[in-house]
């Protein structure tokens, strides 16, 4: 699911490292699925076989340079991204085609219509559209594990972890992870304290969206706030003092306290960081 369309296309390099895009992924135990496919993920983790984001990425932009663009793949992804945690294998399966669904979805909000054209003929958009109802009269409860922010963290995922829960690799990466049970009660408590404030509605309203996401997930699942491409787009010291998730916890802190003036302060000073990255995406 994306949380804003996918920018154009920049230039290429050897070792693409676009879109610059932010993740919010769940990793599930195998338990949590079904059996036939609790069996296909634990051979797969038992082949050795680690792909990383690039390698998701790098494959759905074979699909997007092809003549005519494949915007959607015709066959589900049998790959994921998995962890051990405490002995046990966690699984967070890709699902490129139901993800691609659910962001051309979204694209007519973002493009105005003669691009979309260009990009994905109308032709092939009600095609797809087609594909994807009668795939979702099969699958009503289908859902993904990860989720996108383009140009962009969402400041709602930062509510969802904790400063010291950071994990900065120079170069390498930016990640957070979590229980799903600390991130349900994060959550939780920043929505009552929103809740009962004002000016903080659209915030809140995203929190209950995530919430409700979060909700369709097995209890010891794993929470993963992946700041991806993202980490070749912003300078390296930025990214070395970006403390976004503690600064959030502050200013839900100083607002559960009663500090609303520090807690206004707290949110702009995020707000106005994040726009002006995000606004990157309209730059040319």
């Amino acid at each position: 699911m994306s949380e804003t369309p996918d920018p154009p296309l920049p230039s290429v390099r050897s070792a693409p490292t676009v879109p610059y895009a932010s993740y919010l992924r769940v990793y599930e135990p195998l338990v949590a699925f079904p059996e036939a496919e609790r069996a296909h993920w634990a051979d797969y983790a038992r082949r050795g076989v680690t792909p990383t984001a690039q390698d998701e990425l790098r494959r759905s932009l074979t699909d997007l340079v092809r003549v005519p663009v494949v915007g959607v793949p015709a066959h589900e992804s049998a790959d994921a991204f998995t962890a051990e945690v405490d002995g046990v294998l966690l699984v967070c399966p890709w699902r490129t085609r139901l993800r691609g669904w659910l962001a051309l979805q979204e694209l007519v909000e973002w493009f105005p219509l003669p691009v979309l054209d260009a990009a994905l003929p109308p032709a092939a958009r009600r095609r797809t559209t087609e594909e994807y109802e009668r795939w979702r009269e099969r699958n009503p409860d289908a859902r993904p594990w990860i989720r996108t922010g383009v140009w962009q963290v969402p400041l709602r995922w930062f509510v969802l972890v904790a400063d010291e829960e950071r994990e900065y690799l120079p170069g390498t990466r930016l990640r957070y992870r979590t229980p799903m049970v600390q991130a349900r009660r994060r959550l939780a408590r920043a929505l009552r304290t929103l809740r009962e404030a004002e000016g903080y509605g659209m915030l809140a309203d995203g929190l209950v969206e995530v919430g409700s996401w979060l909700e369709e997930f097995h209890p010891k699942s794993m929470v993963e706030l992946d700041y991806g491409g993202l980490l070749h787009a912003l300078p390296a010291d930025r990214l070395e003092a970006d403390r976004s998730a503690g600064e959030l916890a502050a200013g839900v802190a100083a607002l559960r306290a009663g500090d609303t003036r520090g807690a206004a302060d707290a949110y702009e000073v995020l707000a106005e960081r994040w726009r002006a990255v995000r606004e990157r995406l309209f730059a040319n």
